[in-house]
């Protein structure tokens, strides 16, 4: 599976490695992902995401049922 926040839509990004020399070589900038629980109240049930360190700190913030509510709207949710 890739690595993509089920909840944001965060991915990859791409840049470059540069030395002391200023040469040049492709990297990759890989989103901080965890694998996590969550309690939905209002669906009685547990569901299993991955999801970025910054989706951790908005469902601190707005509580998981409006987050994952702006997800499915956004369409980047589907479960």
């Amino acid at each position: 599976m890739s690595r993509v926040c089920e909840l944001t839509g965060k991915k990859a990004m791409v840049g470059n490695n540069v030395s002391h020399a200023m040469n040049k070589t492709k990297r990759k900038f890989n989103v901080n992902l965890f694998k996590k629980k969550f309690y939905l109240p209002e669906e009685d049930k547990w569901i299993t995401l991955k999801v970025s360190a910054k989706a951790i700190k908005n469902i601190n913030k707005k509580g998981i049922t409006q987050v994952v509510k702006e997800a499915r709207a956004a369409g980047i949710l589907t479960k």
